[in-house]
């Protein structure tokens, strides 16, 4: 009959598809709930955050299922704070982020070439943002309203800085203790 897949047709298709488990479920959770937690205790402190540093990590940990925790991050902030043109712009920083780890992690493993990359992510923030507006109003308006925000980029990048130089070592051997110690992060 035409249209109508044969069984081993469906279990061909079906081997080829990656389903997530239960522990990936799980950690997926936690790492959005991290990431909204950390977002919202710094959240009355202009561009100062701890997102870029636990995506970072959480990458670090557990690779592209990061990208997974960062959508429904956004999804998250949507329900908080509602939906405007941030929304599209968190939907493609953030995985902007994850992909810069990885590609980091294949060449230079080092603690501050993860320092250096939560600054410069803070520094290329705005830039970043300002990429809808291209569309919206227009590339000179894209790049008023991104040279208007270099201020808050340049504090986003001290920011990212000095928090990443001071927690990412111990949150990295904390990650590193949980993952040993437990099969949950394995």
């Amino acid at each position: 009959m035409m249209g109508m897949s044969s069984n081993s047709d469906m279990k061909s298709t079906s081997s080829k598809m990656k389903i997530l488990s239960v522990r990936d479920i799980a950690e997926i959770g936690l790492m959005t709930a991290c990431l909204e937690a950390v977002k919202m205790a710094l959240s009355a402190i202009p561009n100062v955050e701890m997102v870029t540093l636990l995506i970072i990590l959480f990458t670090l940990y557990l690779g592209k299922k990061t990208l997974i925790a960062v959508w429904a991050f956004v999804g998250v902030e949507c329900f908080v704070w509602g939906i405007g043109l941030w929304t599209l712009m968190y939907i493609y920083v953030w995985p902007v982020l994850v992909i810069c780890t990885l590609l980091l992690k294949r060449f230079i493993d080092l603690p501050m070439a993860y320092v250096v990359l939560s600054a410069a992510f803070g520094l290329l923030f705005g830039a970043m943002c300002s990429l809808p507006y291209i569309f919206i109003s227009g590339p000179a308006y894209a790049f008023t309203w991104w040279i208007a925000g270099i201020p808050y980029d340049i504090l986003h990048c001290v920011a990212n800085f000095i928090l990443a130089l001071i927690l990412f070592k111990p949150l990295n051997m904390l990650l590193t203790k949980i993952k040993k110690g437990s099969p949950f992060l394995s």
